[in-house]
This record gives C-alpha cells, structure tokens and sequence, in this order.
C-alpha cells in the first residue's frame, strides 16, 4: 500500500473536507487495485500535485511509467480525453485511463519543468511552440470555451458590484468586452486550458511535454493569456513591468503564431479575474498576508495596463 503525501493528504481536507477524507481513506486501496490490473509494480516515491497522487511504476515490459490518481471533480473529467486526442504529441503518453476513478497511467518524465528555465524569453518560447502543436481539431464531447461566456459575463459583473476592489469601470468593461466579442467567438480547437511552466516538463522522448491539461476546446491565444499571469513575479522583478509584460506576449504570440491582440485581451480577462478571485479565495502561493496584498495590487495594475492596447 502506497503512503499518501501528509501535505497532499492536509491541503486535500481542507479544500474537501469530509469528502476529501473519505476519499484519502480510499486512495491507497484504489492504487493497489489499479496496480494489480494494469500489472505495474512501484517504482519510487509517491508524489502530488495539487489534486492528485503521482506514483512511479514500472509496467510488465519493465518501462518507466506513472499512475496518476486524482480527486474526484469536474475540472479532472476531460484530461484523459486531451491526452488521448493529442497521441503524444507535444504531452505526455497515456497508456491506460480508468475514468470511474479518475486514474490514468502516464508516460514517464523528468521532475524539473520549464519554470525552473532562467530565461524568461526561452520560458515563453517553448510554451508559444506547444501551444501551437497541441491545437488540433477537437473530438465532440469537450468543454467548449464559448460555452462558459455567459457565466464569466455575470460573475465579472457580480464581483465587480460585490466586491470592495480599486479596478475602473473602464478595465472591468474591457474584459466584459472581450468575453462577448472574442469568447464568443472561438474556434473548435483542442487547447491545454492551464498552459503555464510548472505544467510543462522536461522529457527524454521529447525535450519538453505537456501534462495535466483541462481539455478545453477554444481560442489558443487563451492560453497565452493563462502563461502571461503565471509569470507575474519575474514581471514584478523586472526594471520596466510594462516592457516585461509586452515582451511575454511579443514571444508567445511568434512562437504560437496566434494573433499578438488576441493574446492582449485575454491576459487581461485573465488578470480582472485573477484581481476578484484573489479577493474570493487568495492565491495558491498566497492565502494572505502581504504576499497576498502584493500579488493582488499587481493583478489590478496588470489588468489596467492592459487595456492600453487591447
């Protein structure tokens, strides 16, 4: 029986509650059952993301895999349908998907990721180029980002009334703006749906591949807009943010060659509701405290920055 990570097992409780215990109380059982039908054997230390379990193993052929284990929520449905569409290509293999347990056995790779990258300009490079690969035309049954336009609409009106913030009128518009003009307005593409460094990993197959993909179907620029905010430190420790900022966009939008406004209004969608989330909930990096109020001061001066010139 596997030994479930203590601070998985903790930041799972807390975000689940009772549900999330019975669950822990269920997951190691679940990887030995999965263990014994796929024939795998463990192969190293457990490990975890932010929903799920991570377990080294060794398959019948004796080649190197991992069996993925997440917590049971809609946000973890459509992985396994990303990876099958996609076959490898620019992600990660999967060789087997139990979708009643949300489980799935994965190709493999190494543990550091693109976000260890110094170069910020190599950082933004290399998911630009995924990004663009992974956009294939998308099987029927996922999640279409049009979809979802009416709810964003309302909740960016909802929090912007309910909410005590010191965005403007105009920047909250703008990303109302872009939600009814390019959300609606999207093309039936396969796309990752929370593309950002730690989500990329260095691979021997491949010097880099994708994992953990919602499996959304919509605008690639969307995802330049996911990796903008993601790179909201090096943004802050730059000498000239808005030149940073500008330069993060420049470089996605070559390196995915989607169009450079696209990418604009979507980061700054994603920075008003990165601006009210963290107001809601905090970030994952930060619940409160200063580091809090830092973050989400540079999210509203982000957001209104990028109004200029979207």
């Amino acid at each position: 029986m596997i030994e479930v990570p203590e601070t998985f097992a903790r930041s799972t409780v807390e975000r689940e509650g009772a549900t999330g215990t019975a669950w822990l109380t269920e997951l190691p059982g679940i990887v030995e059952e999965l263990m014994q039908r796929w024939g795998c054997a463990p192969d190293g230390e457990v490990m975890h993301g932010g929903v799920g379990v991570i377990v080294p193993v060794r398959r019948p052929d004796r080649s190197a895999a991992v069996m993925k284990v997440s917590f049971p929520h809609p946000g973890n449905v459509h992985e396994p349908d990303a990876f099958d569409a996609w076959g490898g290509r620019g992600a990660v293999l999967m060789h087997a998907r139990d979708d009643e347990r949300y489980a799935m056995l994965l190709e493999r790779v190494r543990a550091s990721t693109l976000a260890e990258v110094e170069d910020g300009d190599e950082v933004v490079k290399v998911a630009g180029r995924l990004n663009r690969r992974l956009a294939v035309p998308a099987p029927p049954d996922l999640p279409r980002l049009r979809e979802q336009t009416d709810a964003w609409e309302e909740q960016l009106r909802t929090d912007a009334e309910e909410l005590s913030h010191a965005l403007s009128r105009r920047t909250v518009d703008a990303a109302v703006t872009t939600v009814r003009e390019v959300g609606r307005d999207q093309p039936d593409l396969l796309i990752h749906g929370d593309l950002h460094g730690r989500n990329i990993l260095r691979a021997e197959r491949e010097p880099w591949l994708a994992v953990d993909p919602k499996g959304y179907v919509g605008d690639p620029a969307y995802d330049g807009g996911i990796l903008l905010k993601s790179r909201a430190l090096s943004i802050v420790e730059a000498d000239d943010p808005l030149k940073a900022v500008h330069r993060i966009m420049d470089v996605f939008a070559e390196a995915a060659e989607v169009d450079r406004e696209r990418v604009q209004r979507w980061a700054q969608f994603h920075a008003v509701q990165a601006a009210f989330w963290a107001r809601r909930n905090g970030f994952r990096m930060a619940r409160g405290g200063p580091l809090l109020d830092m973050l989400t001061e540079f999210v509203d001066h982000l957001a209104e920055l990028l109004v200029e010139r979207a």
